[in-house]
């Protein structure tokens, strides 16, 4: 069992040069094989746990990249069915389909479809006409909301509050675990603080529970159960809870100078291996930056810059990057959260605190985990940067502004930090040690990755 550890600094290592070769030629055998004879060696405790962890990784990559070349034709024949080998390759040469060669054989990105609809313009012309009218709506749903929040005359920071009741249901797939071994699972649970108040547990399934402190960064319910031939392991958690918008009218001119204090020196410092003052990330940030002093103004150009240059994509599982922040930045592409680490990271470069939210976005028509970021200006607090929103909207300036230091009332938080320990302690290394929005789990031989389980978020609106 791959122990959790204790932070993941040791991703900062760079892999021995005989193994990083071998994984860039896709020979992951070779580079297993290498890696198990490096670990018979005298090494270093970060070097040894980051090459642990490496075999680790090198399985998850491998899940990511699943697909084979025939398969992934097929599938994507199924949107497109006047698809082409040719224009298949095409778009697979042209950088539009994601693939790896892993030990001699083409694997594709497993969510390659939606990507290359977000990426060519041509592609989506030509895929089969499906209904996206909940899509539509969900999105009507927002805008009004939206300016329902722009137009409001509230002197609170904190507007319209909404209540939501919520049932979280996570399933192990069958024959996952022998039958009698007991099943540790972690729920996300709504935290308390910034625009969310007054939780309330309902139930849960299995009746008895541990609930983490209100405020606890990564808040989670944990529950426990013994596996049975006779029924399905399932864990079920239902909840109330009350969130607000924010909507904050900033004049910069009365901005004022950060106190050095803990708050400042706590959110404006590196987060091994996500959060890393690298030498192209501090030139980018001065890039963006250039001479402006407020730090208002500083913000805003760092999210202008990722909305109008980092491209929105399905990206592989976390536990998979060694710096995120860095990734998007090189690759100008990221998802949501991806997104928020850029930003929180060239703002603490910026001399701007900066910090993490997560949990899901929720309306009566939509609910898909969700990531976005806070930055504190004084006097005005802690402010909220959705940057892949933003990046959404950026054709609509009114849109494209409020998601920079505003946010809309569809927000479930159950975190508001990263790379945090839970309540109690897991025992295995988690398959999402960034963040917590499908939940975790583990059985005595270890964790339980996200292939073996099934996860569901009802809204009962």
């Amino acid at each position: 069992m791959l122990k959790e550890m204790q932070g993941f600094d040791f991703l900062a290592v760079r892999l021995p040069e005989d193994i990083r070769r071998l994984e860039d030629i896709g020979d992951f055998k070779s580079a297993i094989k290498r890696i198990e004879k490096t670990l018979n060696s005298k090494l270093p405790l970060l070097l040894r746990r980051r090459l642990e962890y490496e075999l680790e990784r090198i399985n998850r990559v491998k899940k990511d990249y699943s697909i084979g070349k025939k398969k992934a034709f097929q599938l994507l024949k199924k949107e497109i069915p006047n698809l082409t080998r040719k224009k298949f390759q095409n778009w697979v040469e042209g950088g539009y389909i994601d693939y790896r060669r892993i030990d001699g054989k083409e694997k594709y990105f497993g969510r390659f479809i939606p990507n290359l609809f977000r990426f060519s313009s041509e592609a989506k012309s030509l895929r089969k006409k499906i209904s996206d009218a909940k899509d539509q709506v969900a999105e009507s749903v927002l805008n009004a909301q939206v300016e329902k929040i722009c137009q409001s005359q509230f002197p609170e920071k904190y507007i319209l509050p909404v209540k939501r009741r919520i049932k979280m249901r996570v399933s192990l797939k069958s024959n996952t675990v022998p039958d009698g071994e007991y099943v540790r699972c972690w729920l996300p649970f709504p935290r308390i603080g910034d625009q969310q108040i007054a939780v309330n547990l309902i139930s849960s399934s299995p009746q008895k529970y541990i609930l983490a402190p209100e405020d606890y960064p990564q808040r989670t319910i944990f529950l426990e159960q013994k596996v049975e031939d006779t029924k399905p392991a399932v864990f079920e958690v239902e909840y109330e809870y009350v969130t607000h918008a924010s909507y904050t009218g900033v004049f910069p001119d009365k901005v004022e100078p950060y106190d050095r204090d803990e708050l400042y020196t706590k959110y404006t410092r590196e987060h091994c291996p996500h959060i890393l003052f690298t030498p192209y990330l501090k030139n980018l940030a001065s890039e963006m930056v250039g001479k402006e002093t407020n730090p208002y103004h500083k913000a805003w150009r760092i999210y202008d810059w990722i909305t109008h240059n980092v491209r929105y994509a399905l990206t592989c599982e976390y536990s998979t990057y060694e710096n995120i922040s860095e990734y998007v930045a090189t690759n100008l592409q990221g998802d949501c959260g991806m997104q928020a680490l850029l930003f929180i990271t060239l703002c603490r470069i910026s001399g701007i605190p900066a910090r993490w939210q997560s949990g899901w976005y929720i309306n009566k028509f939509k609910a898909s985990p969700h990531d976005w970021a806070q930055f504190f200006i004084k006097p005005y607090g802690w402010l909220f940067a959705d940057a892949s929103f933003g990046g959404h909207k950026v054709h609509d300036p009114k849109l494209h502004k409020f998601y920079f230091g505003n946010i809309d009332n569809f927000r479930l938080v159950c975190n508001s930090d990263i790379l945090t320990q839970f309540t109690p302690t897991k025992k295995s290394v988690r398959s999402d040690p960034v963040d917590n929005q499908r939940g975790e789990m583990e059985w005595r031989e270890g964790n339980i990755y996200y292939d073996k389980f099934t996860y569901k978020m009802i809204n009962d609106q």
